[in-house]
């Protein structure tokens, strides 16, 4: 249960930052507003619950008036989920018709709510559900909140047949969480009512504590409503997540390239080092610790060994080498290092040759990530060549 409740005060927080720093790079992103404005109201809601829960007054206010402030920002959570389809799939006069009414609806909700607060005797706990008030916001909220999941449930299903495949997985993820929820509340509203009709049914509420109890409201936490929370969360982060992933795996890929050309860079640099690309960047360690640095020092390395490549393959043309083969084009990464150090030594010595580039270590396909497999496997060649003397 404290697992599950740390998963999502804490996920809140952390989804919050994400999409705060989306929102500040799409200002305009209507969407996008209210997946912020969802999260941010569970996050929100969350200290003003753990302070209701524990009947303690937090910030001056009372239990009763924390559950409530905690109430109205999660309905308004379920507001902020509905705009967001509302302006995801309706043109934005339709969407903003269709939303003034659930604004509606909402404020309705929340009159309901003051109301029962205010009938409720001075000093109720908030987990009484014997007394007609608290039970009256409780079910008036929980019905409220199956709704809006429920119908969350049905566009996020009817959006994921249509979406690219990794929205669609995000979109299947957080229906789950939504019909957790609806599960959770259909739950809570009949533990309330036998409550306060004198059974034994749990006293319900939107977070475990007050839920857990007794036995359907504790079922219904633990199983379904913060799992449920969880999923959302999940759900909401899944594509953008994914795609993080897919550029941690280019990183990785690229920085082990670049160290594993080290070899034929040096080789090649200490010949030409005029082929080097002198570009100081604007914030050194910044470009040493963050992606782009990688990716811009990995492109950089590639380009300069292709160029000494060209600068040394005349060489490697030339007659009366070693091999007397004429060209490194499809040579094995293994003969072709042994001739690229007798190419650099002829370079060093001045030695006459053709001024005729020829292909060196070339793919047979021409994208590349081929072109780098092939210098990465002439530098590891080039690597055990020299191992034994010594050399680079």
């Amino acid at each position: 249960m404290s697992l599950l409740l740390t998963l999502y005060g804490v996920g809140s927080l952390l989804v919050l930052a994400w999409t705060a720093r989306r929102l500040a790079r799409a200002p305009r992103d209507v969407p996008l507003w209210a997946v912020t404005g969802l999260i941010a109201c569970w996050a929100a809601a969350y200290p003003f619950g753990l302070a209701a829960d524990r009947e303690e007054v937090f910030l001056g206010l009372a239990p009763m008036t924390s559950r409530l402030i905690q109430h109205i920002l999660v309905l308004t959570a379920v507001n902020c989920m509905v705009c967001f389809y509302l302006f995801s799939a309706l043109e934005p006069a339709r969407a903003r018709r269709r939303a003034g009414w659930y604004a509606l609806a909402l404020m309705g909700t929340v009159a309901v709510l003051i109301a029962a607060v205010a009938a409720a005797p001075e000093g109720t706990r908030t987990r009484d559900h014997t007394v007609t008030g608290v039970a009256v916001f409780f079910v008036t909220a929980d019905l409220y909140l199956a709704v809006g999941f429920a119908l969350g449930w049905v566009w996020s299903r009817r959006h994921a047949r249509v979406a690219e495949p990794r929205l669609a997985r995000g979109l299947r993820i957080t229906s789950l969480g939504m019909a957790a929820i609806v599960v959770a509340d259909a739950l809570f509203v009949p533990a309330v009512l036998m409550r306060w009709a004198g059974g034994d049914g749990a006293p319900a509420s939107l977070d475990t504590a007050g839920a857990a109890e007794t036995t359907l409201g504790w079922f219904g936490a633990v199983f379904f409503l913060l799992p449920g929370i969880v999923l959302i969360l999940a759900g909401v982060t899944y594509p953008a997540a994914v795609m993080r992933l897919t550029a941690l795996r280019v990183w990785w890929r690229h920085l082990r390239a670049y160290h594993g050309l080290e070899p034929l860079w040096t080789a090649l640099h200490r010949r030409f080092p005029e082929d080097a690309l002198h570009r100081v960047p604007v914030r050194p360690w910044r470009d040493a610790l963050g992606p782009r640095g990688v990716h811009r020092r990995y492109y950089r390395r590639v380009i300069e060994c292709r160029d000494g490549l060209v600068r040394i393959s005349p060489y490697l043309a030339a007659p009366g080498d070693s091999d007397g083969d004429g060209d490194g084009g499809a040579m094995p990464p293994e003969r072709l290092a042994r001739r690229l150090r007798e190419a650099l030594r002829a370079h060093a010595a001045g030695r006459p040759a053709s001024t005729r580039a020829v292909p060196v270590a070339v793919p047979a396909e021409g994208d590349l990530d081929a072109d780098v497999e092939c210098l990465l496997a002439l530098s590891r060649a080039l690597r055990e060549e020299g191992a034994g003397r010594g050399e680079v």
